[in-house]
């Protein structure tokens, strides 16, 4: 048998790198190994950049800004042949962090050869008093934070005011409510959209405020090193300035690595996102079976392999299993990397690396979902036929008339609870069984004039007028 590891070009094992890699691709810029390596140059590149034009360590000369160009150009047009150079080096060194350290004098040590600068003489500057986790943790934090603000955030919104938009289409189409599967007071279609709308844009404004934590302390935090090289420098003040010119937090206080605590809370927003996600799949998808939506928009795909007649709503189920996988996998990021033995143990170093696939299946469960959500047309006329079939659920309002009636005194209002379980429990009944039975209450004539009216289309109470506490997006339902 041929092997297929043996393929060239290799052949992805996981399906976000196979047949989801379209979908998922815009995040390798943030979360694959190259850009944790692209960020690893990024951060000791500006560090060394730091470090000379603060004058930090004495007598070295600050960098010209012809110089701070060409180092920073390192970072931009960092690619494929420096992925390859940084393997390489790995192989050697069997440390990631120092690889990164050598492939940077390397380039430092070709500019001095070429434009004899003198950069070579500074060289030793690179990952000046630095742990690994000096470098790493920054490195993480500008991944992930790149990750949700251009990638994950945006497509996450777009979905959402996607599914505002639907709330408000659909906020007069009438809908008999379900409580425990059963018949229940009827709503609209367009407020119970709105509830999840609501409860997405609460996560997306969470997520929209996360804060992206970084340190820059040493060995176990202690700026031991710092302070032995370079005793009269405020390297608390350095270390926040520098940590603060990349645009994250500062933390001023960790053993040798960054706590994590600020992941930790980004990925349980995120997960709570997905599992609200989960919920509007499932309800849609029950929706659908119950015909209240056709799928008929852009369905020229097969449903079923021997039923000519289905259209499968895929889309949702597709987007239920890959929000399972990402919510398991933020679930156990979000667990473990805040414990740390002691000072330091390397199980972030191992976990983190799943943070790319975390995210993945999330952006996937995003993209299906819009996509089932753009493939629907809401059929009113099944919704009102349920309607119609229940009217036994305006025992509700009747019942609740007679006994506000019976408090201010009315006569024969009695026992109304009792009077609507007997005509609606168990058994279905008409309009006209319902309207009979009205009028042997001996309601005032106003009232029973209003019941002889109701319909459960129209008892829906304020369902329309709640689709407004809706905000946009960007407000994350603040506005209320």
């Amino acid at each position: 048998m041929v092997s297929l590891a043996d393929a060239s070009p290799p052949i992805a094992l996981g399906a976000l790198d196979g047949r989801y890699r379209t979908t998922v691709a815009p995040l390798v810029d943030h979360l694959s190994e190259a850009a944790l390596n692209r960020e690893r140059v990024r951060v000791e590149v500006k560090w060394l950049i730091h470090l000379t034009t603060g004058q930090v360590v004495p007598n070295v000369r600050a960098l010209s800004a012809d110089e701070q160009t060409r180092l920073l150009a390192v970072v931009e047009d960092f690619g494929p042949s420096d992925i390859a150079e940084l393997a390489e080096l790995e192989r050697e060194t069997v440390h990631d962090v120092k690889a990164v350290e050598y492939y940077l004098k390397g380039r430092l040590s070709a500019m001095d050869s070429e434009h004899a600068t003198g950069l070579l003489a500074i060289s030793e500057l690179v990952h000046f008093a630095c742990t690994s986790e000096d470098i790493n943790n920054l490195s993480y934090a500008l991944m992930i934070k790149g990750a949700v603000e251009q990638v994950w955030l945006p497509r996450a919104t777009a979905l959402v005011d996607a599914v505002a938009a639907m709330a408000r289409d659909l906020r007069d189409v009438p809908l008999l409510a379900r409580t425990h599967g059963q018949p229940a007071t009827p709503t609209t279609m367009g407020k119970e959209i709105a509830v999840l709308t609501y409860r997405l844009q609460r996560q997306l404004a969470r997520i929209g405020r996360a804060e992206y934590l970084g340190k820059l302390n040493g060995a176990t935090g202690t700026y031991g090193a710092h302070v032995a090289a370079v005793p009269n420098a405020d390297w608390p003040a350095i270390s926040k300035a520098f940590v603060e010119s990349l645009g994250l937090t500062w933390n001023p206080l960790t053993t040798q690595i960054e706590s994590h605590d600020w992941q930790a809370e980004l990925y349980s927003d995120i997960a709570r996102f997905n599992r609200i996600l989960h919920n509007l799949c499932t309800d849609f998808w029950t929706y659908i079976s119950m015909g209240y939506f056709a799928q008929v928009r852009g369905q020229g795909t097969v449903g079923s392999s021997t039923m000519p007649h289905k259209v499968n709503p895929i889309r949702f189920e597709n987007a239920e299993a890959n929000l399972e996988v990402s919510s398991a996998l933020l679930d156990v990021l979000a667990s473990t990397l805040v414990q740390s033995r002691m000072q330091r143990d390397l199980t972030d170093s191992s976990m983190q690396r799943n943070i790319g696939t975390a995210f993945g299946h999330s952006l996937l469960a995003i993209d299906n979902a819009g996509r089932g959500l753009a493939g629907l047309d809401a059929v009113p006329s099944a919704m009102a036929a349920d309607l119609e079939a229940n009217w036994e659920v305006l025992g509700e309002p009747i019942q609740s008339v007679m006994r506000a009636l019976g408090a201010q005194g009315v006569e024969g209002m009695q026992n109304p609870y009792e009077r609507l379980k007997e005509l609606t429990r168990g058994r279905r009944i008409s309009g006209d069984d319902l309207r009979e039975f009205v009028a042997t209450l001996g309601l005032p004539l106003d009232v029973e004039r209003r019941f002889l009216q109701m319909t459960p289309q129209t008892y829906v109470g304020l369902a329309p007028r709640l689709v407004d506490y809706l905000g946009t997006t960007h407000e994350g339902a603040q506005r209320h």
